[in-house]
């Protein structure tokens, strides 16, 4: 398509998109009496309206039922986050029994770790993406102290080649490769959280399967963004929060995927709760584990449901709407963005790099860009005329426009404000 950087020609578009109607299923923060253009549901989603219909209902029933609500509420809580399966699965490309939800997601994490990283011998190294999001970073190191090595012997950082802005996949098997037989583990982020860069998930996962480790999945910017695959790819493991790009609000609770291949297995390394416990017998307070047949058995305590209520409601729209829908728009309004931006930089003396890459196959609805040229009095610029946005060091803002509820209008509209704010400088200066 054609595109041109006019309000006229992002009306049309807004018109012709079947999804813009999800818009007002969501509420805007205002700055100055206005919606803002919000552009970190990479960050935080917007609250779905319905949010407070289902976290309403849990209040009503607790109000009502008080301890009975765990079997009696019209969604009963003992088997709630059962709701969740079916729907969490259409998105991450999994079999319901594969998928749960439990915790937060370093938590989840680090109990998936208990699972799949067991050191031994010379096995013991664990392959990640240098710069990974800190959490990642120190919830792997501390893994690694805790079974007792040093984490300059065991992590094994993938590095970006000098003066580019992404990894390359054959630098990634080049060192599982390398590593080979002393790989216990890959785990690396899905999306990177600072370019907005995808992996080759399918490629990376058979590969370090070759040399005979386990790999897994941090999905936190990835679930709700991309398409995933993950019992074709025969992932190991993932795990992924739920308030980016799914709004399920504030640190709310994460989800997780275990393949099916480790269910059914009594002698797994798993640390053990009554809800993993067999759903039948959970009540008879039996003094012996038996784990659930599925992705449950990782469960430890009883959902959390307040905290879930909102998530499940941002998973009705999602199975309402399903991901081929999603993609298809957050690809041609991230296309539209980057028009903009490229139209902008024609106009002004500063320069945009988008570190992003460019092909669709490799970013999702991410944009990182370099504003070179500029500082972060630009970032405050546009915070104060209501473009919400978020700044990385040294001069990186990342833009997010999420399918479900951004509209073409606003990255027309978000490409003036943002040359107003470098011309009104350049003026002053």
């Amino acid at each position: 398509m054609q595109f041109e950087n006019t309000r006229e020609f992002a009306r049309q578009l807004d018109k012709d998109d079947k999804l813009s109607k999800y818009r007002e299923e969501f509420i805007f923060p205002k700055v100055n009496g206005k919606e803002v253009i919000y552009f970190v549901g990479n960050s935080l989603g917007l609250q779905p309206k319905s949010a407070q219909k289902y976290v309403d209902e849990v209040m009503k029933d607790w109000a009502e039922l008080a301890v009975e609500g765990h079997f009696y509420a019209d969604k009963s809580w003992w088997d709630y986050h059962e709701r969740f399966s079916g729907k969490l699965a259409k998105v991450v490309g999994a079999k319901p029994t594969e998928v749960t939800v439990m915790n937060t997601l370093t938590v989840n994490l680090h109990l998936l770790m208990v699972s799949f990283y067991r050191p031994s011998g010379k096995r013991f190294k664990i392959i990640c993406e240098e710069k990974a999001f800190p959490s990642d970073q120190y919830m792997i190191s501390s893994q690694v102290r805790f079974h007792g090595y040093d984490p300059e012997d065991a992590i094994v950082e993938i590095k970006k080649r000098e003066g580019e802005n992404n990894f390359r996949t054959e630098d990634v098997l080049e060192k599982i490769r390398e590593v080979g037989e002393e790989c216990a583990l890959v785990l690396i982020g899905g999306v990177n959280y600072y370019t907005g860069q995808v992996f080759d998930m399918e490629t990376i996962t058979k590969a370090g399967h070759e040399v005979g480790a386990f790999v897994g999945w941090d999905l936190a910017h990835a679930a709700g963004n991309i398409e995933l695959k993950l019992s074709e790819w025969n992932v190991d493991f993932a795990a992924w929060c739920s308030y980016k790009y799914m709004n399920s609000g504030p640190g709310n609770a994460s989800g997780c995927f275990i393949n099916e291949k480790y269910h059914n297995k009594k002698d797994i390394p798993r640390f053990e709760g009554w809800w993993g416990h067999n759903k039948e017998r959970r009540f008879l307070m039996e003094p012996e584990f038996q784990p659930e047949p599925t992705a449950d058995a990782w469960q430890i305590s009883n959902a959390p449901i307040l905290a879930m209520a909102p998530y499940l409601a941002s998973l009705e729209m999602f199975d309402e709407v399903g991901m081929p829908a999603l993609i298809e728009k957050r690809n041609k309004i991230v296309a539209y963005l980057e028009f903009v931006l490229h139209e902008i930089d024609k106009e002004v003396d500063s320069t945009f790099e988008i570190i992003t890459p460019a092909d669709q196959e490799h970013r999702g609805t991410q944009l990182s860009v370099f504003l070179h040229g500029e500082g972060k009095e630009l970032f405050r610029y546009l915070m104060d005329k209501g473009v919400i946005t978020d700044w990385r060091e040294p001069n990186v803002i990342r833009l997010a426009p999420a399918p479900f509820y951004c509209s073409y209008e606003d990255m027309y509209e978000f490409g003036q404000i943002l040359k107003k704010g470098i011309l009104s400088k350049q003026k002053v200066n």
